[in-house]
């Protein structure tokens, strides 16, 4: 395993963050492709003996589940400071507005309650999960900055916004002294690449890590054509995010399974190897030992600049899709998805 800074802060996270949005009960979440906590536990073990040191979940992942099963198994198999945790909140929902709860409040009651699903004391990255249009981004900055005086985090990170969002928000906490965004999680893979118009080069002039999720795009860029997996089948999100894009998408996915096959390695390490080129530390799910397995051996392959180029040249844009779509609605002053009980991650 290979290891970089997390952005400017003394985090040392591994090259590969292991997603547990694949963990916790499925009865109790949105997604009935999660595995139970016995097979967790074993792919987390698996993941720290391969180096694997940054884990990232969400309290929204199977009603916290995700969160109690890493924590437990975090407690069993490693030492807290041999790890770097994450962990996301979502904005308000409608009852806590009409409640009058603000955004202090509600970052307050989130991280404890993650806090508490995960048997921590503290988490090193706290993500805001989404933009919150309902809120002042005065109060989440404010409301952020004391979760880390009060030690309940160490940094803070941002997930599913806009390069302007990114700027606006950590330019109003450079002036007030408070915590800034140390950290980017949003789409980005081979097939998605809309965020190299304006978040890359933002994050890298700032030197803000970027740490994506969907790496593997729903396991689209780790299958042959033909092939499938339950995620495949029964990931709604992941559908709604790819299909549409699935006849251009097709090419791209094509090479990376002629490249892998040329190099005698998976499709996995074709498509992870080159995002590493681009991020910090791609978020990486698995429900699978060979997941993780193939994850890490992907931290190693090196493509050359023409493989590269060869992968990249049939990309053609995307539209906005999933949370970032919702995002662009809410900017227009459309609903909220998640403010109408429906939650999507």
């Amino acid at each position: 395993m290979k290891y970089a800074k997390l952005g400017n802060p003394e985090l040392n996270v591994s090259r590969i963050c292991m997603g547990c949005m694949g963990f916790g009960d499925a009865a109790n979440g949105q997604h009935s492709w999660t595995i139970d906590e016995a097979h967790a536990r074993e792919i987390i073990r698996r993941g720290l003996e391969l180096g694997v040191n940054f884990f990232d979940t969400a309290i929204a992942y199977q009603s916290g589940t995700s969160e109690q099963y890493l924590g437990r198994a975090l407690r069993d198999f490693a030492r807290r400071d041999e790890v770097v945790v994450a962990t996301k909140f979502l904005p308000r929902k409608q009852d806590e507005i009409a409640a009058g709860v603000s955004g202090q409040q509600h970052i307050a009651r989130m991280i404890d309650k993650s806090l508490q699903n995960l048997g921590m004391d503290h988490v090193d990255l706290y993500i805001y999960h989404m933009w919150d249009y309902q809120t002042p981004l005065r109060d989440i900055m404010e409301g952020l900055n004391g979760a880390v005086r009060a030690g309940k985090a160490r940094y803070i990170g941002i997930s599913n916004c806009f390069a302007w969002q990114l700027e606006k928000a950590n330019a109003l906490a450079e002036r007030e002294g408070w915590a800034k965004f140390v950290s980017v999680q949003g789409h980005y893979n081979l097939i998605f690449r809309e965020e190299e118009r304006e978040m890359v080069p933002c994050c890298r002039a700032e030197n803000i890590a970027l740490t994506p999720y969907s790496a593997l795009a729903g396991g689209r860029l780790s299958k042959h054509p033909g092939e499938t997996s339950k995620r495949l089948e029964q990931d709604a999100y992941a559908r709604l995010k790819y299909d549409a894009a699935a006849e251009q998408d097709g090419e791209i996915i094509r090479r990376v399974a002629e490249l892998a096959d040329a190099r005698g390695v998976t499709m996995t390490e074709i498509s992870l190897a080159w995002l590493l080129t681009k991020v910090t530390a791609p978020v990486v799910g698995a429900t699978k030992l060979h997941h993780i397995e193939g994850a890490a051996r992907a931290v190693d392959l090196a493509l050359s600049a023409e493989e590269i180029a060869y992968l990249e040249a049939p990309y053609a844009p995307h539209r906005l899709v999933g949370v970032m779509a919702q995002n662009t609605a809410s900017a227009s002053g459309e609903p909220h998805a998640w403010s109408t009980g429906n939650q999507k991650i």
